[in-house]
């Protein structure tokens, strides 16, 4: 086995085809970490006949003394199953980049572990699964452990919406309180639509604090994937949000006034009567707050008659699925919900596409409902997910000397 360089479509090609393919490992995606401190190199493995068996992107960093450390985003492209040829392409590029001075290389295969429901049920269990992890170990590397949160590069855990499947039946399928959500966006005048301009400006507004990103990486992720990426907005129809604030309040004010003449019912035992006081009460804080919402509407529609955008959401097209990159919200109105109708408009827009599946990004393997990672669960699982648990992370040491070293100087 040998390693040979690859130009960025001889890789593309090799990558495209391969059963672990995935957007991490494409020039695009290593087009927009270029512009944001990283080297990239394009690596293939060619066997006694030259023909191309693996390729890998590479994406590295020089971090000690002309040291570099190395990351195969979503793992190298290989046959993991057969150990034999993975020790002799994990050799291979052993000798090559240690020759280069990399000290440590990390990758997290895009490989399933297990396929759960919500609750965390086992649904489908790869039995390969285990069998790759000990043949990594095998030929070198160290195993960070089937861990459930976000200590790892990319996330071990990821929750899929199945398409090409009866939009009607998705939708039944979703849990009670999303549907809720979903009608209370769009009973408020939320709308979707998407940008053909793919500005990034408002999602980076939402979402670059919470991402940690800048606004340059989302317009990389633009710029490179180009005609596989959309950026969908939810966007506030102010003149609907002010009819919808106007029939809450009215509705409420006539469930106000039931509720103060059934207090005045004498008939009534004190028991009844203490609960019809007790929702009378929740009603006078609702008229309030619905009467605030008329009035912020009312001003609202006056200074944006064409409605504001309240929400947005980036998606990256790679081999018929739709990955949800990044979304944010404008919290002032996070209580509409906008970022439910956002992906349920992108699970609609793409079952129609018929797109195998809609990915929407990062859970967390945690599914007691009291822990701190509830909320991000159940802004996903509600959607009816299937959850995907990958193998996790690997690191392997090419330089022993400069690595320890380097940890001793860090750990001062």
């Amino acid at each position: 086995m040998k390693i040979v360089k690859l130009n960025a479509g001889q890789f593309d090609k090799f990558a495209t085809c391969h059963r672990y393919r995935n957007y991490f490992q494409s020039s695009m995606y290593a087009n927009v970490m270029v512009k944001f401190g990283y080297h990239a190199k394009f690596l293939g493995f060619a066997n006694k006949q030259n023909k191309l068996v693996g390729a890998t992107l590479i994406l590295y960093k020089e971090v000690f003394m002309g040291n570099k450390v190395a990351y195969a985003p979503r793992g190298i492209l290989a046959n993991y199953e057969n150990p034999d040829i993975l020790e002799e392409m994990v050799d291979a590029l052993k000798k090559t980049l240690g020759k280069q001075g990399f000290m440590l290389l990390r990758m997290d295969p895009y490989i399933p572990l297990t396929i759960r429901d919500t609750e965390g049920n086992i649904i489908n269990f790869n039995n390969k699964g285990n069998d790759i992890i000990d043949n990594l170990k095998r030929v070198g590397f160290t195993y960070k452990g089937k861990n459930n949160a976000f200590e790892n590069e990319k996330p071990r855990w990821e929750a899929l919406v199945i398409l090409q499947r009866d939009i009607r039946e998705i939708y039944a399928k979703l849990d009670k309180r999303t549907r809720s959500k979903i009608r209370r966006a769009s009973n408020n005048g939320v709308e979707i639509i998407t940008d053909p301009e793919k500005k990034v400006n408002k999602l980076y507004e939402f979402a670059g604090k919470k991402d940690k990103r800048s606004i340059g990486y989302y317009k990389e992720l633009a710029r490179n994937f180009a005609e596989d990426l959309e950026i969908y907005y939810a966007v506030l129809k102010t003149e609907t949000f002010v009819i919808s604030s106007r029939r809450n309040y009215e509705k409420e004010l006539d469930y106000n006034a039931q509720l103060a003449e059934k207090i005045q019912d004498m008939s009534l035992s004190p028991k009844d009567r203490e609960l019809f006081l007790n929702k009378k009460m929740e009603s006078d804080k609702l008229i309030t707050a619905y009467k605030n919402s008329l009035l912020k509407s009312t001003d609202l529609l006056k200074e944006n008659p064409n409605g504001i955008i309240i929400g947005a959401a980036m998606i990256i097209k790679y081999d018929n699925a739709a990955y949800l990159i990044s979304e944010g919200v404008d919290e002032t109105y996070s209580y509409l919900s906008p970022n439910y109708l956002l992906k349920w408009q992108l699970i609609s827009d793409f079952n129609d596409l018929g797109y195998k599946y809609v990915n929407l990004n990062a859970v967390v393997g945690e599914f007691e409902k009291a822990t701190k990672y509830a909320g991000l669960n159940e802004s996903k699982t509600g959607f009816s997910t299937t959850l995907t648990e990958y193998i996790g992370e690997f690191d392997i040491v090419l330089n022993s000397f400069s690595y320890n070293l380097y940890n001793k100087m860090n750990n001062k």
